[in-house]
């Protein structure tokens, strides 16, 4: 079965930096959205980013819009969430999904096992 595997996270100051990396187990997967989704502790999961492949149209949550990019490499078949000025709240686990598309959870059938990312002060 096709997975996503996630890379990248990790501790880090306030107003650091950390690039996860979301990659299929195989290059046959066709992708049509990759997102990222994140779960601080205690509370649900929530929407960061997604872009679609074809034409790399990306959406973003108010939160990140502006700090957070998200990218992907077709050749690669692997997907990127690029986070500058971090903050003390987006400390969560974050996780990359595969899917339609779209900011909510039931369009995506494919999700990584998810990376551990922590702001610190």
């Amino acid at each position: 079965q096709v997975q996503l595997v996630e890379s990248g996270g990790g501790l880090v100051q306030a107003g650091g930096s950390l690039r996860l990396s979301c990659a299929a187990s195989t290059r046959t997967l066709r992708i049509y959205s990759m997102a990222w989704f994140r779960q601080p502790p205690g509370k649900e999961r929530e929407f960061v980013a997604t872009i679609r492949w074809v034409d790399s149209i990306t959406e973003y949550a108010d939160s990140v819009k502006g700090r957070f990019t998200i990218s992907r490499d077709n050749a690669k078949n692997t997907g990127y969430l690029q986070m500058n000025s971090l903050k003390l709240e987006d400390t969560a686990v974050y996780f990359c999904a595969a899917g339609s598309g779209g900011r909510y959870e039931w369009a995506y059938d494919r999700w990584g096992q998810g990376t551990q990312v922590t702001v610190s002060s």
